[in-house]
């Protein structure tokens, strides 16, 4: 199974690479008066990890509000 999800792994690398080896010509963004300018491939790595990171950090704090409604109070 090790193998399986290595292979997952680099086709989703290789991806990566092939999208933005496609995808670098320059976009512009504003946001709250802010304007930037920056190629595609860039803009859509910002935004999957300020995904991931708010994603993560909201399973988390359900988990954790999970377990503590759980707790037994005393």
């Amino acid at each position: 199974m090790r193998w399986v999800y290595l292979a997952i792994i680099i086709l989703f690398a290789v991806a990566i690479v092939v999208f933005a080896a496609q995808n670098f010509e320059t976009v512009k963004v504003s946001f709250f008066r802010v304007n930037l300018s920056l190629p595609l491939a860039v803009l859509t790595v910002v935004v999957y990890l300020l995904g991931a990171v708010t994603g993560g950090s909201l399973f988390a704090l359900l988990r954790r509000s999970y377990k503590g409604s759980w707790r037994s109070v005393e």
